[in-house]
């Protein structure tokens, strides 16, 4: 629970508070004093008389009434100062600073176990313990530096790691990112990053409150409620961004299936992030350059124009930008010859703009009003301008601080001499810009915005999903676990609407034969028992007679574990794979690319978690590396998209309502420009 006395606290103590400011004790009563705290400071010391200039009480005995207390004190001392404080002296909000609970030993997660007791039982909010604390307008509750600026429009950050928040506020400072608060959760045994969203949410003002989340997570303890209000802030104005560590091992494990041999809990998140529009990045540095842009107006379109005094750099940022699928559009040459005659000799007007090293304040500021005035394609404005240490360059960067101001497009300052020039950047930073040093770390972070979509429709899509037969279905299973049989497979297949390919199964080669000269040769056998056909031989394609078919048939009776085989009638296409995954907590994750034996080899793969919009669909089939094979390439048609995404829906349809599926792979559909047809699929089922 978070409350008044955790944000706006009349009365702090600290408990363990001293003169040593290179002590956590002490640098958290430097940083409340230096912060500017208001309310009144107490400290308990029992043996120190005075705290830096503060009375220090000797016993927590002798304290009067107290809305907040910050404990630094040994693991082993903070059950009973809870307790203690939360009875006799009516705290109702604790900060634990100290470390040595859950994320070291069991006896440290019991005494984690009695203070959020103590807590519950007084209805007393608790951040950490083992954080850094919290860091507001209101009060500097942290022992650590830096100390961002504040400012109501910062951003708002939170961090299950305190090592890792200072790193990231390092990163932002030095970009001249601002804050309006910082959460450092530590083991989160009350209050985690899920709780401050909900929070957030619930008491959104969007007058008033900050429109920029950002987030370092390292367990998702609660991914419904991580969706839930991350996607109601969003849809409210905000924008989020996270960092999620240590999803790669997590969850990675042995299984029978291409599904269970590439989905992982980096799958559910990627998912979740996705359903919720959640920018997605992978180090401190993408993160802060996301809180940047989003500090930036928002446009729309892909088109931009940089602008730069040194060639190699707009070169760089022109092959970044291409690469995340965006564009650097050569610019209308009247505009170009008339913006030209207004530069030194030798400038290039291509796009990348090149004012040359020697261009002024003024050949920047003609080429950014050209840029804006005269270029409708564009979108958006990049400056490259930093200096080879000759001259400073103030008056560059007035005017530069002076088009933001002005401009209707979006300007992204690229100043990367901020050593040379620092004096000059750092005060255009306190101007309230924020600085990319870096070209391709923008163009990077910029791909990972463009591309999240918004918030999916958390509606399930039934038109054509027969939910009460895929009950029925699930419900005629016997106990345990195990593949489903395919006559099974196909059944749940045909309930959710998704098209397959005309079968059958037999341990009768005359009733094989006679469904393939029923349907009509060529044909494919397949053997019905192993989960890896092609591993074991187990696949013949292309039979064309009833000769050949009989032969693959007892060959493939032969094989160990097999108990029948399956027919079908041979068609041909861009194979495609769509699988899914029970992740604990998560749901079901399913996922989506190209299909055959490049699921494993190249692993290029989407996910999206259950149930999936047709939006969501669509995003998953696009952000593929392979999307330009399923538009079709080099003369070949291209696969109907639509219908793609109709199947990825309709299963996703399925599983939501038939929990009992751990796993499945429907592998290959075959797919063409009219039609995407499921050629081969199992099922593993749990009841």
């Amino acid at each position: 629970m978070i409350n008044r006395q955790l944000l706006e606290p009349e009365s702090i103590v600290v408990i363990g508070g001293s003169n040593n400011v290179h002590k956590p004790g002490g640098a958290v009563v430097r940083n409340l004093m230096s912060g500017g705290y208001k309310g009144v400071l107490r400290v308990v010391n029992p043996k120190e008389d005075e705290v830096q200039g503060i009375k220090a009480f000797h016993d927590a005995k002798e304290l009067p009434p107290t809305d907040l207390a910050i404990l630094v004190v040994a693991a082993r001392f903070c059950p009973q100062y809870v307790e203690f404080l939360a009875k006799e002296k009516n705290v109702r909000a604790f900060i634990i600073i100290s470390a040595g609970f859950s994320e070291e030993t069991h006896e440290g997660a019991q005494l984690e176990q009695q203070i959020l007791d103590s807590c519950e039982r007084y209805g007393c909010a608790l951040i950490g313990p083992n954080c850094i604390g919290l860091l507001t307008r209101h009060h500097h509750s942290v022992f650590t530096k830096p100390i961002p600026q504040l400012n109501p429009k910062g951003v708002d950050f939170i961090s299950g790691s305190g090592a890792t928040a200072v790193f990231i506020l390092e990163s932002a400072v030095t970009k001249g990112l601002p804050f309006n608060s910082v959460w450092s959760v530590g083991n989160g045994k009350q209050i985690g990053i899920e709780a401050v969203l909900e929070y957030m949410d619930e008491n959104f003002d969007a007058e008033r409150d900050s429109l920029v989340k950002l987030l370092y997570i390292e367990n998702i303890a609660d991914p419904d409620k991580l969706l839930y209000h991350a996607t109601s802030l969003i849809r409210k104005g905000c924008r989020i961004a996270a960092i999620k560590a240590g999803s790669s091992a997590a969850g990675s494990r042995a299984a029978s299936s291409h599904t269970g041999a590439i989905a992982s809990s980096d799958s559910a998140v990627e998912a979740l992030f996705r359903k919720a529009g959640i920018v997605r990045c992978f180090s401190r540095e993408e993160l802060t350059t996301v809180g940047c842009i989003f500090t930036l107006p928002r446009f729309e379109g892909k088109n931009f124009a940089i602008i730069t005094h040194a060639g190699g750099p707009g070169v760089m940022l022109t092959d970044a930008l291409s690469k995340g699928g965006m564009n650097v559009p050569p610019i209308d040459s009247a505009v170009a010859e008339e913006l030209k005659t207004k530069l030194l000799p030798g400038s290039s007007v291509a796009n990348p703009i090149d004012i040359l090293a020697t261009g002024t304040a003024e050949h920047l500021g003609i080429a950014i009003d050209y840029c804006e005035q005269q270029m409708p394609d564009i979108d958006a404005i990049m400056v490259i301008f930093g200096t080879p240490g000759l001259v400073k360059i103030y008056e560059v960067y007035d005017v530069l601080h002076k088009r933001i101001l002005e401009c209707r497009k979006p300007i992204f300052p690229i100043l990367p001499s901020v050593s040379t020039a620092g004096p000059e950047v750092q005060e255009f930073l306190n101007r309230g810009h924020v600085n990319f040093s870096d070209e391709v770390t923008l163009a990077t972070a910029l791909t990972q915005v463009m591309k999240t979509p918004a918030p999916a429709d958390q509606n399930v899509v039934i038109n054509g999903v027969d939910v009460p037969r895929i009950r029925k279905i699930i419900d005629s299973l016997g106990e345990g676990a195990g593949y489903i049989s395919p006559d099974k497979v196909h059944d749940l297949l045909s309930a959710a609407g998704i098209p397959t390919v005309p079968e059958f199964v037999s341990a009768d080669k005359d009733e094989i034969i006679a469904f393939a000269e029923k349907v009509g040769y060529p044909v494919v056998a397949k053997v019905v028992g192993p989960v890896h056909k092609s591993d074991v031989g187990g696949v013949a394609l292309n039979i064309r007679s009833k000769e050949v078919l009989s032969a693959e048939f007892d060959r493939m009776m032969q094989i160990t574990d097999a108990t029948a085989v399956m027919v079908q009638k041979m068609i041909r296409g861009t194979e495609l794979f769509i699988g899914a995954k029970y992740e604990p907590r998560f749901g079901h994750v399913v996922l989506c690319g190209l299909g055959g034996i490049f699921v494993e080899v190249l692993k290029d793969v989407s996910s999206g978690l259950a149930p999936l919009s047709y939006e969501e669909a669509f995003s998953m089939i696009r952000s593929l590396r392979s999307y330009k094979i399923l538009k079709g390439t080099r003369g070949q048609k291209g696969i109907n998209e639509r219908k793609y995404a109709e199947i990825i829906v309709r299963l996703s349809t399925l599983l939501r309502f038939a929990t009992e599926i751990k796993e499945m792979d429907i592998n290959p559909l075959l797919a063409d420009e009219k039609d995407v047809i499921a050629v081969d699929a199992r099922i593993l089922v749990e009841k």
